[in-house]
């Protein structure tokens, strides 16, 4: 049997950003297992940004087969679990698949290590802000609360913030997980039953918790992709982009190349072991700011509000990045530059399609 590194979901946007990080001489040799889902990979194809030297197995994690297979050739000592079912609103009328991705299929993995009794010696899960859902917010008194999910009714009438109250910024050792969407309740799950798993056999595992993350890979196929590809193709196509509540929900934007790096330091680092990282740039941005920036790259139509919103969205987040910089790691592409570097790559692609 072979030692690797395995990436769960290797050949998506993250997967492949994570690959030309941890692929070379020396080290150890990387495998990645991906459905190449028609929702991310429309063509079926090994994606060009996967690094060339990745052994790629097309395979559903959620099949006992796959990993009967890939056991029988490997042992991995670190498993990034990056596979999973992502879109927040497309969870909450596809929640049979979400789960079964997420949950099912990081029980399958575990279920087939227990089988042939081999414990990797790290775990890494790509997680997410989804887990925090609208996180805590601070009265206009200085009292803290844990506001929950924003109802139908509230929504409807347009109440898009809680009322005398702001949001702070999501912190893993003091933000309650209370997840607002299918996703996020998933993405979740994955991290009790890893965690769980972990503890018992003895493996080590780090849980980076990721916030909105973009740039170039992206896929420019699947409608649940992030906004920041959305908006970028509309304004490209000249038109104006479409903000939902009042686009002054914040997010913290974090570009590929970061988590990328990010991703590299929980696999390698001592110290980040046994630990949850919030990952973003650690400056909150408007939906508003960002939907101007991309209109004034392509001298597109200002962005309107279009009184639409979107069920099981949280109004804010952000987090703070202190732990992750204790592990070596801080953020450094600026969102302005992130967006030109996003836009010049779905550029080169679209005219070369």
């Amino acid at each position: 049997m072979k030692d690797c590194i395995l990436l769960t979901g290797g050949a998506g946007f993250i997967g492949s950003a994570l690959s030309h990080l941890i692929t070379g001489l020396g080290a150890l040799p990387v495998v990645a297992i991906d459905s190449l889902h028609p929702q991310v990979h429309a063509r079926g194809i090994r994606p060009p940004e996967l690094h060339d030297d990745v052994r790629l197995i097309v395979a559903d994690i959620c099949e006992p087969t796959t990993w009967i297979s890939f056991l029988a050739e490997w042992r991995p000592s670190i498993v990034v679990h990056l596979a999973a079912e992502t879109g927040t609103g497309q969870s909450l009328s596809e929640a049979s698949r979400h789960t079964h991705v997420n949950v099912t299929g990081t029980a399958r993995m575990l279920d087939a290590f227990a089988a042939v009794g081999h414990v990797p010696q790290r775990f890494v899960l790509s997680s997410s802000r989804a887990v925090y859902g609208e996180g805590i917010w601070v009265k206009a008194d200085g009292t803290r609360v844990s506001p929950g999910q924003r109802s139908k009714a509230m929504l409807d009438a347009g109440q898009w913030d809680f009322v005398n109250s702001t949001a702070l910024p999501f912190v893993a050792d003091s933000t309650p997980a209370n997840p607002t969407s299918i996703y996020g309740a998933t993405k979740l799950a994955q991290e009790q039953i890893i965690r769980s798993w972990a503890l018992s056999f003895g493996s080590e595992i780090a849980i980076l918790r990721l916030q909105n993350v973009y740039g170039p890979g992206q896929s420019l196929d699947n409608p649940y992709t992030g906004i920041v590809s959305l908006f970028s193709r509309l304004a490209r196509a000249g038109k104006s982009i479409p903000l939902y509540e009042d686009g002054l929900m914040r997010r913290d934007f974090i570009f590929i190349s970061d988590v990328a790096r990010a991703l590299r330091a929980a696999i390698y680092e001592r110290q980040a072991a046994g630990q949850i990282h919030d990952i973003g740039y650690g400056k909150p941005t408007t939906i508003a700011d960002v939907a101007s920036l991309i209109a004034a790259h392509y001298a597109a139509p200002a962005p309107h509000v279009c009184g639409k919103y979107r069920n099981g969205d949280v109004r804010h987040a952000g987090c703070e990045v202190t732990r992750a910089r204790a592990i070596g790691w801080q953020p450094e592409v600026e969102l302005a530059d992130g967006i030109s570097q996003l836009c010049e790559w779905i550029d080169q692609r679209l005219e070369n399609v």
